[in-house]
């Protein structure tokens, strides 16, 4: 109500001088009694006309002011619309010129408020600026994750909420082949993939299940190009680490073989016969195994044979004649003896200590179980059996190998540190295994000594030819 204070105090100047006011005389009148009150009336109605006219001129001024108000409103408006469309811009990526890879210099953008940048946390002002991961960057502080270079594509990637070079963010996340050191191709679903060793989680090209790649006979890893393997004579390869603890002839296996005895003894199975052991070459061990017709074998490659042979034996004596005179004519019957002889343990060459150990652990079953009269059982279950044995002799090795205190004659200095490795590795192919004879036999014997123990479970084979439940 502006309009109302300046109207009292103009009103209210009037009346206090007492003088009349002529718009467009020079000079003021002198007042009269009469003259008085006709001044008086005349001031009254000059000033009803004026508050109706400082009424009406305050009304247009009021009506021009919303007006001036909706204008700045709407300017306002249409200024924000720009500014949002102008960075909407920002993000997207200009043309190519020409044949060539190269884009155009990006344009200039003026900030249009305050702007910290994420990279150095100081506002970014005007000139050129970066807006992207919801966040606002100098040109200078937006850099890779991996190489910290700035990134001045329009196209980059990302891991979390950092930013990649696409070169970087390939050669740190795209997997490579453990084997031929390439990345590995999408197939024609434009998907990564590979293939990967259950255990040493070696990943390579599908394509080299199929090239020709070997593996090494004793871990399974692929031959890499970088590491070469070493050809044995009978055409296996052995990586380098497992060389490093390999057993190449009979004589460096006795101590081992010694080891293996005192296990035995350790667990109250003694084996009566000592029996011969022999390293062998692949060729031997297949020959071998064709003619030995109680064993059972692990396909695709036999490792170790027990050789045994039954033996029947028929105790005569002669029947007396005349005064206890012995007639050679007449032989009369008298115990018919059957016995199983345990003629050899082969081995398979070149393989590592902790490999051929559990081999051998292995074998040395068949042959107690033999010596010891058990009658022909199943194959889930002597083979069954024969794997709780080198599984076994494994975690025995495995945790002398951590005890500080534990030494045995057959070590010959310092362990390969690659060595325990190794060992959880032929455990977890005995663990694995999915064949019914070897894996499934091996899982249902090893609840059964963990439930009624080792000499309970054996006992109960002998008896009934299965194992306990």
């Amino acid at each position: 109500m502006g309009w109302l204070s300046r109207i009292f105090k103009g009103s209210d100047q009037k009346i206090s001088e007492g003088h009349c006011y002529k718009g467009d005389a020079d000079y003021y009148l002198p007042s009269t009694s009469r003259d008085a009150w006709n001044q008086n009336q005349n001031q009254n109605q000059n000033e009803n006309e004026d508050i109706d006219r400082a009424i009406a001129l305050s009304l247009v001024e009021d009506s021009r002011g919303a007006n001036n108000v909706n204008d700045y409103r709407s300017q306002l408006e249409d200024e924000q619309l720009a500014r949002a469309i102008e960075e909407s811009l920002n993000v997207e990526s200009p043309p190519r010129y020409g044949n060539e890879n190269m884009y155009p210099p990006p344009p200039q953008y003026f900030s249009m408020g305050s702007r910290i940048c994420a990279g150095c946390y100081t506002e970014i002002g005007y000139g050129r600026y970066l807006n992207c991961l919801n966040a606002f960057w100098h040109p200078e502080c937006f850099r890779c994750r991996a190489c910290n270079l700035p990134i001045s594509d329009y196209e980059f990637s990302t891991s979390g909420n950092y930013p990649y070079h696409k070169a970087c963010y390939k050669e740190s996340y795209h997997p490579k082949c453990d084997v031929c050191k390439h990345f590995i191709p999408t197939n024609p679903a434009g998907l990564i993939e590979y293939r990967a060793h259950p255990f040493w989680i070696q990943k390579y090209c599908p394509s080299h299940e199929h090239d020709g790649t070997p593996r090494c006979c004793s871990c399974e890893r692929m031959e890499s190009q970088d590491a070469g393997y070493i050809p044995h004579k009978d055409g296996r390869k052995l990586c380098l680490e497992c060389l490093d603890s390999a057993i190449m002839n009979t004589n460096e296996c006795q101590p081992l073989y010694a080891d293996i005895q005192r296990f035995y003894e350790s667990l109250n199975m003694k084996l009566d016969q000592q029996v011969p052991l022999l390293l062998v070459e692949r060729q031997a061990l297949n020959e071998a195994r064709e003619g030995e017709k109680n064993g059972h074998y692990h396909m695709p490659e036999t490792r170790g044979l027990c050789l045994s042979e039954e033996l029947s034996n028929i105790s005569r004596r002669p029947r007396l004649g005349p005064a206890n005179g012995a007639t050679d004519i007449i032989a009369q019957p008298y115990r018919l003896t059957s016995r199983c002889d345990v003629t050899a343990i082969l081995i398979l060459y070149g393989l590592p200590r902790l490999l051929t150990g559990s081999i051998l652990a292995h074998e040395m079953m068949h042959a107690w179980l033999r010596l010891k009269g058990f009658r022909t059982l199943s194959q889930d279950v002597e083979e069954g059996i024969c794997q709780v044995l080198a599984h076994m002799w494994l975690e025995s090795e495995l945790s002398s190998a951590s005890s500080s205190s534990a030494s045995h004659t057959s070590r010959k200095g310092k362990r390969p540190p690659f060595e325990r490795k190794l060992g959880e590795f032929f455990k977890h192919q005995i663990e694995s295994d999915i064949s019914p004879v070897y894996g499934g036999g091996f899982r249902a014997g090893q609840k059964a000594v963990r439930q009624f123990g080792l000499q309970r479970t054996l006992h109960h084979i002998r008896m009934t030819g299965s194992f306990p439940y």
